[in-house]
């Protein structure tokens, strides 16, 4: 299949089309639905062309144990995790409401589903592509049945190996070609010397008909833009208001003036990104038309003179002469006028 498939009706990734870039409010919404509408609107207006939460059924992502565990962290929102979780999830309805106002604003809205009743649910809700989360990467069942809905879906590759990046490939595309791999190292917030931006190229090698993402969790904006500069074709970034806020999430997100001057840097590196074919442009022209350097004669030549590389120098001259990487190529040819010391070497004055 072609390096490029439609992840959203109307938006192409892959191949030549710009960065498609995914704004994951996650769960920075602190349980309140106001404040989720206002994120959305936040990231529609500084250019992102994804909105993304997180969805889960909590019974189904966890054991009654890890939802009864004690959690008295300064970001707890309650005694034990699942009363923290509990507090962060919206409902059914309330994805209902998110998504009709992301449609009335003009953005895309999309979510991970962390376990299956949540994957089945953002089906009904018609989402435009799956995100699958790195801590179901190498869930291979929850993979397939995903997988088999037939929506596009971008799959993060956090606390992973090659091996069972490998392994997610071929699974995938047995039952679903149009799919995103993401680089990513789930730590948050994520140090710069643990990015490994490296992995893109070498998932690039790997999985040439995949295009090849990043998906970031660390402070900033360089190294994201860094990843657009290597080819990533989509990128994802968590988001927030303000990063005082209560929550893991927040130090690892963007604020509104970060994540606005990210994606205006990221469609300037695509701009500047351009074409391959290396040929001189029409808006060099003036430039050389000015200081383009020709060939000039070094000392008189009379007319009937065999030329040799001795009697040549390289100038900005006028009129503009013969282009001196040609310079080889007149050896042994002769002038048909006689050339002054200085003056151009033009086409027309050889025989």
């Amino acid at each position: 299949m072609p390096l490029q498939f439609e992840l959203c009706p109307g938006r192409m990734i892959g191949g030549s089309h710009p960065c498609f870039f995914i704004a994951e409010i996650g769960q920075n919404h602190q349980g309140d639905i106001e404040i989720a509408k206002k994120m959305i609107k936040m990231v529609k207006d500084c250019g992102a062309d994804c909105a993304k939460f997180q969805k889960c059924n909590l019974n189904q992502k966890f054991n009654k144990k890890a939802l009864d565990r004690i959690y008295d962290s300064k970001h707890s929102w309650g005694k034990t995790y699942g009363e923290h979780k509990h507090h962060l999830e919206f409902s059914d309805k309330q994805f209902r409401e998110l998504q009709k106002y992301a449609e009335e604003i003009g953005i895309f809205f999309s979510a991970s589903a962390t376990d299956e009743m949540s994957m089945e649910f953002l089906h009904e809700l018609n989402v435009p592509f799956f995100k699958v989360a790195s801590l179901d990467t190498n869930n291979i069942p929850f993979l397939v049945k995903t997988a088999k809905k037939g929506r596009p879906m971008v799959v993060s590759s956090g606390m992973q190996s090659m091996e069972i990046i490998r392994c997610v490939y071929k699974t995938l595309k047995e039952h679903n070609t149009n799919f995103s791999l993401l680089q990513c190292t789930s730590c948050y917030p994520l140090d710069p010397k643990d990015v490994n931006l490296s992995v893109i190229p070498e998932y690039q090698r790997e999985f040439p008909d995949v295009p090849i993402g990043y998906s970031g969790h660390e402070q900033g904006i360089y190294i994201t833009l860094a990843s657009v500069a290597m080819g990533a074709k989509v990128v994802e970034r968590h988001v927030t208001l303000d990063k005082s806020l209560k929550g893991n999430d927040h130090q690892a997100s963007l604020d509104p003036s970060e994540l606005t001057e990210l994606i205006r840097a990221i469609r300037l590196v695509e701009m500047g990104m351009g074409s391959p074919t290396k040929q001189m442009l029409p808006c060099e022209k003036t430039c050389h038309d000015k200081l383009g350097k020709s060939l000039v004669a070094k000392v008189a030549i009379c007319k009937g003179t065999a030329l040799s590389l001795d009697m040549f120098m390289v100038k900005v001259a006028e009129p503009k002469g013969i282009s001196p990487e040609t310079m080889e190529q007149l050896v042994g040819k002769k002038l048909n006028v006689d050339v002054k010391e200085d003056d151009s070497i033009l086409a027309n004055m050889i025989e």
